[in-house]
């Protein structure tokens, strides 16, 4: 029996082929979150990181027809209270004119199934405290967010510091 699925995004794993692709999604999500000036990677450092002989995460993409419309970046992170590793998604972004059509829950859709597959205990992420439409969105799916916790971050001369490493 064949099903028909209606909608015109397919899903597929990135590649190294991928890598320019990538980093333009990246800096257009920048650029929607306001954070264009904080984008340093190069694609290099992507191919390197994404497809090198340790790969740091992974990376769907969603198309509309052969058009890239969407994509998010994903790795494992672990549960001490789960004894399990779970699914943290980094990054999640749809082009504007494919927003509301479906392809942010099919990517969703897809990252649970990859957690699933591989025996993950949960699925986390992060969300601006400003993007109301993406909170909701979250909360429909049956996202808590998790009022009681602070993300908290050590970049530049601050991690130098913490790790007794002088500032080059």
């Amino acid at each position: 029996m064949t099903t028909f699925d209606p909608s015109p995004f397919h899903i597929r794993l990135g590649t190294e082929k991928d890598v320019n692709l990538i980093l333009d999604l990246i800096k257009r999500l920048a650029e929607y979150e306001n954070l264009s000036h904080e984008v340093t990677v190069s694609a290099q450092q992507l191919r390197d990181t994404l497809f090198g002989p340790t790969p740091a995460a992974e990376v769907i993409i969603g198309y509309a027809g052969p058009e890239a419309a969407g994509f998010a970046l994903f790795f494992p992170n672990y549960s001490t209270f789960l004894g399990r590793p779970g699914l943290y998604l980094e990054d999640l972004f749809v082009v504007p004119k494919w927003r509301n059509h479906g392809l942010g829950r099919r990517l969703l859709n897809n990252l649970a199934g990859i957690a699933l597959e591989r025996g993950y205990g949960r699925m986390e992420w992060s969300v601006l405290d400003w993007n109301d439409s993406a909170i909701r969105f979250y909360q429909k799916l049956g996202a808590r967010l998790m009022d009681d916790w602070k993300l908290c971050r050590l970049t530049g001369k601050d991690l130098l510091a913490l790790a007794n490493i002088d500032d080059p």
